[in-house]
C-alpha cells in the first residue's frame, strides 16, 4: 500500500468513526434529554451545530478519501462484478443516506431551537436521526465486513 493510500485509509476510518459516533451520541444521549425537556434550547443548538459540522466535514473527507481508495484499489469491473465491490457500492449509498438524514434531522432541531423550543423539534427530528443512527451502524457493519475480509 502506498503512503497516499495509507494516509487516505487512516483519514477515512478516523472520520467514519467520528461521524458515526457523533450521530449515535446525539441519538442515544442528547435527543432523550431534549424530548423530556431536561435540555434547553441553547445547548441543543450548540450540539446540533457541532453535529452538522462533523457530518459535513466527514461527508466531504469520506468522499475524497473513499474516492481515492476506490480509484486505487478497484476497477469498474471489480466494483460492479464482485461481492466486495457491491459492499463498497452499498457503502456509498449508505453514506449518502446518512448525510441526508443528518441534514434533515439537524434542520428540524435548528428550526426549533431558533424559536426557543426543544421538545417538539426533538420529537420531529427523532425519526430522521434514529434512521441516521441505523444507517451509521449499517455502515460500520459494512466496513467491518470489508476490513475483515468477509466480502
Amino acid at each position: 500500500m502506498a503512503l497516499a493510500d495509507a494516509v487516505s485509509a487512516t483519514i477515512h476510518v478516523a472520520f467514519a468513526g467520528l461521524w458515526t459516533g457523533t450521530v449515535l451520541f446525539v441519538v442515544l444521549a442528547v435527543l432523550p434529554l431534549a424530548r423530556n425537556g431536561t435540555l434547553n434550547a441553547t445547548p441543543l443548538a450548540s450540539i446540533t451545530g457541532r453535529l452538522k459540522t462533523v457530518s459535513r466535514l466527514s461527508a466531504v473527507l469520506l468522499f475524497l478519501t473513499g474516492g481515492h481508495l476506490a480509484g486505487s484499489l478497484y476497477t469498474v469491473e471489480r466494483l460492479t462484478g464482485t461481492t466486495r465491490g457491491y459492499a463498497v457500492l452499498a457503502m456509498i449509498v449508505l453514506w449518502l443516506a446518512l448525510a441526508a438524514l443528518v441534514e434533515i434531522g439537524a434542520g428540524k432541531l435548528v428550526d426549533g431551537t431558533e424559536a426557543d423550543k426543544v421538545r417538539t423539534p426533538a420529537a420531529e427530528a427523532s425519526p430522521y436521526l434514529q434512521a441516521a443512527a441505523l444507517v451509521a451502524v449499517l455502515l460500520l457493519l459494512d466496513a467491518g465486513a470489508l476490513a475483515g475480509g468477509l466480502v
